[in-house]
């Protein structure tokens, strides 16, 4: 047993419930994973709201983005083994402590990156380089940029506080 947030009707915080639920045995092709962190997007509230329907109708467990750990994997998984640092947009299902998913969408994490960066930053990095930056067509090549150089604590500090400043102006 593991737990989860779950939701059962449509409606505001209060319908979130943290329960337990069974998670299994990955199959052939998935891996189970340990989250660390999770994205929490607006479309995990236009899902509980029911401004969109969610997919697969209710109960649902919301969050489409996570990084973790795999714990185990089913048969035929090659790319990723036990211990390794996941991360991955993928279908509901995040608010999760584990979960399994097809392990052909997990991407490695490297060391350079937190697993709270890693949870958010490749839905967020993929919609700004395919909406925004370019359109793309059947033939075209895309290569993601390399992960950016870790910071030090007081750099980051200094690049939120600017940021900070900026909007109040």
């Amino acid at each position: 047993m593991t737990k989860a947030i779950r939701i059962h009707a449509n409606g505001g915080p209060e319908v979130l419930t943290y329960e337990n639920i069974e998670v299994g045995k990955p199959g052939k092709g998935q891996a189970l994973i340990r989250h660390t962190a999770i994205g929490v997007n607006f479309i995990d509230i236009y899902f509980r709201t029911g401004l969109y329907p969610a997919p697969g109708g209710l109960p649902l467990i919301p969050g489409g983005e996570a990084a973790g750990v795999v714990i185990e994997t089913g048969e035929g998984v090659d790319t990723v083994k036990r211990g390794d640092r996941v991360a991955y947009v993928g279908p509901p299902g995040a608010y999760t402590e584990e979960r399994v998913i097809a392990a052909d969408i997990l991407v490695k994490i490297p060391d350079v990156i937190s697993d709270e960066q890693a949870a958010q930053a490749l839905r967020l990095h993929a919609s700004s380089l395919l909406d925004q930056v370019e359109t793309f067509e059947r033939g075209h090549e895309l290569l993601p940029p390399p992960p950016p150089a870790r910071q030090p604590p007081a750099q980051q500090q200094q690049q939120i506080q600017l940021s900070t400043d900026d909007e109040k102006e």
